[in-house]
């Protein structure tokens, strides 16, 4: 199944160029041929190719399906980018792949990424709906302040991972099937014992995601996979 990412399907029955020129020059479709789009807002579109060049791919809608919500509740992850851009894309990648809202990059003490270009983790999470067929694009965030995004408004549950001494109940012993959440992972430093102490008194509980050490990505990701679990 050939399936393309058409932001603006229901306004205007062309795809975007690049996404023109990857059907037309790439796998060499033509007019006749039927194609699936999605428009990453919960509807895939079945539509047959009415016209093509070489930059430019019009369409009929033949069909308009909704995506019932895979999952129950806004998950969201909070993650301070990884020194290695890889690691994050990777990450970005795996948890489209499993299913989540929103992720928002955070700009940490710790943090030994302080700046990120959103442009390639964009086209990486297009690519991740499109190969597992979900027909909802997580909304992707710039980089914040971590003491400005905890004071921010949220409705739903508030976790903290952090690798500090303390009582921290696993993750999925204390979350709320259904409910929104939020999960803060930290950079590879860690979060700063400061941060930490911020982020309770704005109402984030800390939490554990098991007895090993894991990186930032790898704990971004196990986040991910128990909330998405849980709400099942």
């Amino acid at each position: 199944m050939h399936v393309f990412y058409t932001p603006d399907i229901q306004t205007r029955a062309e795809l975007p160029e690049e996404e023109a020129q990857h059907c037309i020059r790439v796998l060499r479709l033509n007019i006749g041929d039927q194609i699936t789009l999605t428009d990453g807002k919960g509807y895939f579109y079945r539509a047959e190719i009415s016209a093509a060049t070489n930059k430019r791919c019009m369409v009929n809608i033949l069909e308009t399906t909704y995506q019932e919500p895979l999952w129950n509740g806004h998950l969201h992850i909070a993650m301070a980018p990884t020194k290695n851009m890889d690691r994050t894309e990777w990450f970005a990648e795996k948890a489209t792949e499993i299913g989540f809202d929103e992720l928002t990059f955070l700009n940490c003490r710790f943090s030994e990424r302080k700046v990120i270009k959103t442009e390639r983790i964009s086209k990486i999470l297009v690519s991740a709906i499109k190969q597992s067929l979900k027909a909802r694009l997580p909304q992707l965030n710039e980089m914040t302040d971590f003491n400005k995004f905890i004071t921010q408004p949220f409705k739903g549950q508030k976790f903290i991972a952090h690798c500090y001494e303390g009582e921290k109940p696993l993750l999925k012993d204390v979350f709320h099937k259904g409910e929104d959440a939020l999960v803060l992972i930290g950079p590879e430093g860690d979060f700063s014992e400061e941060e930490v102490q911020k982020a309770i008194d704005n109402g984030f509980t800390p939490i554990s995601l098991g007895k090993s050490r894991l990186r930032t990505e790898t704990a971004a990701l196990v986040a991910c996979h128990i909330l998405n679990l849980q709400n099942q």
